[in-house]
């Protein structure tokens, strides 16, 4: 069987369908320990094409940049939103991660009719919306929001490493990596932190003793 390699399939047969504005919506930083969970909604222009849209983990951070810019200036809306760690940890990221994009999608300029959702569940919307499962790779809305949210987090934790150097967020973006795991096991838990998903420090004390 032929593989589907229309990016904008999704977009076509909602237009058919009868809808105007099809905004997408993805979220990057779900899995950090530290730091905001960040969300994107945009609405291409149909006559406005953007070469090169895929999923923003599969693209160098040269090309995100570079697209980053040209989503901005080619959209029709598109809009950047985030939920910090204290309301992580009382939400859990999962609501946060659809409190976000919520709140991405509601503060477009031009009000979406219908809303393409990156993964397995949607926000609480008053529009009209579906999940579509991979949907950074397979949509090109979501394509766009992801890389946009992609680079407006990465952004924003690289200014955060300054404000705290020792965690070096600037290479990791508060990722789980062993670096980061030993930066926080010799300074603490930082107030950027998200306590919730640091219940395991007694493990990872034992796991890197050695280089303590």
């Amino acid at each position: 069987m032929e593989e589907i390699t229309d990016t904008l399939k999704y977009e076509k047969e909602l237009t058919n369908a009868g809808y105007k504005y099809i905004c997408g919506a993805d979220e990057a930083g779900r899995g950090p320990l530290a730091g905001p969970v960040y969300a994107a909604a945009v609405i291409l222009d149909p006559n406005n094409p953007i070469e090169g849209l895929n999923d923003s983990k599969k693209l160098t951070e040269k090309k995100r940049d570079k697209l980053f810019d040209e989503i901005v200036a080619k959209s029709l809306s598109w809009a950047i939103a985030c939920v910090d760690e204290k309301e992580i940890d009382e939400i859990n990221i999962l609501e946060a991660s659809m409190l976000a994009m919520k709140k991405a999608i509601e503060s477009l300029n031009i009000k979406a009719d219908y809303a393409l959702i990156d993964g397995n569940k949607t926000p609480d919307l008053s529009i009209d919306c579906e999940a579509v499962v991979k949907g950074d790779a397979l949509c090109q809305s979501i394509s766009a929001a992801s890389i946009l949210a992609k680079v407006a987090r990465d952004r924003y934790m690289v200014k955060l490493g300054e404000e705290y150097p020792i965690y070096n967020f600037k290479k990791h973006k508060g990722y789980p990596t062993k670096d980061h795991y030993i930066a926080i096991l010799k300074n603490g838990i930082s107030p950027c932190h998200r306590k919730s998903f640091l219940k395991n420090l007694d493990e990872k004390r034992k796991k890197y003793a050695d280089e303590l």
